[in-house]
């Protein structure tokens, strides 16, 4: 009994002080602080995979392209042009040539016949005072031929022709450098005679003859005619001097001759403006340009362009220019288009100054040194 009491106090005990030892430890958890959560760090949000940019491609970059040197051409040669461009003329030939050939090749040649002769003669502007001598030297000459065959009346009326032109008369192109200066053409003309054209073909002729050529750009009055000029030049390889448009003409002319004695060129080749002959103010200006040319020493050709088809009109044209600025030569235009062959003839036997170059069509190289004995078989054509 006593150790029933002995443990019933034990157990007791033991309750107490089970229940003394979990009171307080429970009190000190209540009044701890609780412990919190450690922050949770934010997830970053997903980085996305930028691409680095692209290296720059390296293209190769192309130098400009410079533009590309004109061609040069080159001139057909000069000598026997009047032989490849015969057939040119065959509106002349049916006048000059083969008409005349045909009357004289009648069994008789009466009073009528021969006025068709003088007739020929002078619609083809052959002039009163040349008609009037070839006439009365064929009429002696047939009557002392007596017999007149085709080749005889030919060569009868070929020398009467020739002997007309003055085959004596100077016709060099005076186009040779003296010492350290060059030569210095001008070329002078109304307007629409093909003025600018003829300038342009004639370097080609000097080019073709061997020279080197500079091209002065005096008619500032005319816009497109320094352009005109730089593109005949720049086909073979002549340089153009040129001036502001409405310039003073007597300028450019200077400066294209000290340009070319510069440049060491054989021949300055001077464009004038077209001008109408009765323009005394236009007239003057010219002779202007050739004192000024002067100053560097003498204008060894100048060149009066004019249109064969203007006829007799030509010739009054012809004699102002004469008396401004002391023409020493003549190149006729056009002679393909006209049956006015006979210009050639009156315009030397009026102004005693030599044709020297003739234009017998639109090509580049149809600008023709002119021969006497050429033009006069080109006339007559191939009658035997």
């Amino acid at each position: 009994m006593v150790y029933l009491y002995v443990a019933i106090a034990v157990v007791l005990l033991a309750i107490v002080l089970g229940v003394a030892l979990v009171v307080p430890r429970r009190r000190r958890r209540d009044l701890e602080p609780p412990v919190s959560a450690p922050p949770s760090v934010a997830e970053a949000p997903p980085r996305v995979a930028v691409e680095a940019p692209a290296a720059p491609v390296e293209t190769a970059v192309e130098a400009p392209v410079a533009p590309e040197a004109p061609t040069l051409e080159a001139p057909e040669p000069t000598a026997g042009r009047l032989v490849r461009l015969r057939a040119r003329l065959a509106r002349s030939q049916s006048t000059l040539g083969r008409g005349l050939l045909s009357v004289l090749a009648r069994d008789r040649l009466d009073d009528d016949a021969w006025e068709e002769i003088e007739e020929a003669l002078l619609t083809s502007d052959v002039g009163v005072g040349a008609t009037t001598e070839i006439v009365e030297r064929l009429r002696t000459r047939t009557k002392v031929l007596g017999t007149r065959s085709p080749g005889e009346l030919r060569a009868l009326l070929s020398e009467e022709l020739v002997s007309a032109l003055q085959p004596d008369m100077d016709r060099t192109l005076h186009s040779t450098p003296t010492g350290d200066r060059p030569a210095v053409v001008m070329v002078v003309g109304v307007n629409g005679t093909g003025k600018t054209t003829t300038c342009g073909k004639l370097a080609r002729v000097l080019v073709a003859d061997g020279r080197t050529v500079l091209l002065g750009a005096a008619d500032t009055f005319r816009a497109a005619a320094a352009d005109q000029l730089q593109t005949w030049g720049a086909r073979v390889g002549a340089e153009t001097i040129r001036g502001p448009e409405g310039g003073d003409p007597a300028s450019v002319a200077f400066d294209a001759v000290k340009a070319g004695t510069d440049r060491k060129v054989d021949t300055v080749l001077i464009d004038t403006a077209g001008r109408l002959h009765t323009k005394v103010g236009l007239m003057d200006e010219l002779g202007k340009v050739k004192r000024v040319v002067e100053k560097q020493g003498p204008v060894d050709e100048t060149l009066l362009v004019l249109d064969a088809t203007t006829g007799q009109n030509g010739l009054t044209q012809a004699r102002v220019f004469t008396e401004v600025v002391d023409v020493t030569g003549i190149v006729l235009t056009k002679l393909d288009g006209t049956a006015k062959g006979g210009i050639v003839i009156s315009v030397q036997r009026e102004l005693g100054v030599p044709v020297k170059l003739v234009g017998l069509g639109e090509g580049a190289d149809d600008l023709a040194p002119f021969d006497p004995e050429q033009f006069v078989d080109a006339l007559l054509g191939d009658t035997a």
